[in-house]
């Protein structure tokens, strides 16, 4: 039997959509929303029926019944932390993802769109390696201040997706591997598998600056940037994570630019430019000593990954430690759908969301 399984991922400006027929992508959407359009809803949650009604548009244009899917997934929310893997979603999840959100985000509302679509036809929907999976070590949470935890954030479902797919690729058992995956995309994070969990992570916040990210900074100068009168709150949130990185530099984060301002000589752009692979570089090598060293392979990732340059530059800082591999891309919807087949074909077994 050929699986059917929609995939929907929305975001901040956007709802993008796909259907899969096994591990085959038929089709694909991505539905942008204005900021206008976005303006008449106060919150998050209240956009649901507007993007609910988008998605099933979307599927009359391609002439997808409901009746035809196999099984609707979608990218999941801000849940309380979870483990990695399917869950199953339910009345209780999306009530979680409604009212009791660590954060606010697009994908909040996924589950519930994929919930009230697949039980007008009876099958089950799903989210996959959702945005707060934490199975991070007790040890590595700890900070030097008592009521600061390190929590678990990172691109989760690319990273996973890339461990999964580097251990299939060489007849590796995940469950028994250690992985090092770095993510490569407007923020850069890197998180560890072993043994089939995500033990430790290096976040976009404490670790390599990006295209956009600041990274982490001196946390002293950071107090004095607080206090210096030049920033509110969310001013200097939006200097930290939107305007950060290459962009405070250089006013893009258009690599190929960038590289292209290199070959012509920009030294300043080149001394920034290997900063940015040295510390994605200790990142790695963060992690590694997490793993006593024992390192399978490092696996690089995210849209990043496609430069000719960038991938090269951080493998000469750290293939010392282990094997180098580029799998590029932000393959969010097809991890999400491939995550769902293994459900449909017994390889996995969805959980059900309870706090």
């Amino acid at each position: 039997m050929n699986e059917r399984i929609l995939v929907i991922n929305p975001g901040s400006t956007s709802t993008k959509l796909a259907l899969f027929v096994e591990d085959r992508q038929e089709w694909k959407e991505s539905i942008s929303h204005s900021a206008e359009e976005l303006s008449q809803f106060p919150g998050i949650n209240d956009q649901l029926e507007f993007r609910r009604d988008l998605v099933i548009a979307a599927l009359e244009k391609h002439r997808e019944p409901l009746s035809a899917l196999s099984a609707i997934v979608s990218r999941g929310g801000n849940l309380p932390p979870v483990h990695t893997g399917a869950y199953e979603v339910d009345q209780q999840l999306c009530d979680a993802l409604r009212d009791r959100p660590v954060d606010q985000h697009a994908a909040n509302i996924g589950a519930a769109i994929a919930f009230q679509l697949a039980n007008q036809v009876g099958i089950k929907a799903y989210i996959y390696d959702a945005l707060t999976v934490d199975e991070m070590d007790k040890v590595n949470t700890v900070t030097g201040l008592r009521g600061v935890r390190r929590p678990a954030r990172g691109h989760n479902l690319n990273t996973r997706a890339a461990a999964l797919h580097y251990c299939a690729d060489n007849g590796m058992d995940y469950r028994q591997s250690t992985v090092i995956v770095a993510h490569l995309g407007g923020g850069i994070t890197v998180n560890l598998h072993k043994d089939g969990r995500m033990c430790d992570v290096v976040m976009d916040e404490e670790g390599p600056f990006s295209p956009e990210r600041a990274g982490g900074l001196p946390v002293y100068a950071v107090v004095e940037l607080c206090y210096s009168g030049k920033y509110d709150k969310k001013s200097l949130m939006k200097q930290l994570q939107r305007a950060g990185g290459l962009l405070d530099w250089f006013g893009t984060g258009d690599l190929q630019e960038l590289e292209k301002r290199m070959a012509e000589g920009d030294e300043e752009v080149a001394l920034v430019y290997d900063a940015m692979a040295l510390n994605t570089a200790k990142a790695i090598g963060k992690l590694a000593v997490t793993a006593r060293g024992k390192v399978d392979a490092i696996v690089l990732t995210g849209g990043m990954a496609y430069s000719a340059i960038l991938p090269g530059k951080i493998s000469e800082y750290c293939d010392w430690i282990a094997p180098v591999v580029v799998i590029p891309g932000e393959n969010e919807m097809t991890a999400l759908a491939e995550g769902t087949l293994r459900v449909l074909r017994g390889e996995e077994t969805a959980d059900l969301f309870r706090d």
